[in-house]
């Protein structure tokens, strides 16, 4: 039996879609949603298939992006043009 999520649908899509994206860092899931980087990993393995999971484990932990503080300097976000419509990201709302 599945277990209950907290997170709507939609929230989990969004969760999820932005684990997967290099340029979105775990802080920006963490001020979102409240689900830290350990928190986020446990989100992903409960709701994507075990390859799955896998290879975006790999992706994630080679990614210098996906932590803020292992960013270039002067990338401070990532700020797509159309983030507002397509998620109603609220971070892009500041």
């Amino acid at each position: 039996m599945a277990k209950p999520s907290i997170f709507s649908e939609k929230d989990s899509d969004r969760i999820i879609e932005m684990a997967w994206e290099d340029r979105t860092p775990f802080e920006a899931i963490a001020l979102q949603f409240d689900l830290n980087e350990a928190a986020v990993k446990v989100f992903m393995k409960q709701n994507l298939k075990l390859n799955s999971y896998k290879l975006w484990r790999e992706r994630a932990s080679n990614c210098h992006t996906k932590h803020a503080k292992k960013r270039v300097d002067g990338i401070d976000r990532f700020k797509c043009t159309l983030q507002r419509t397509i998620s109603s990201n609220k971070i892009s709302k500041r």
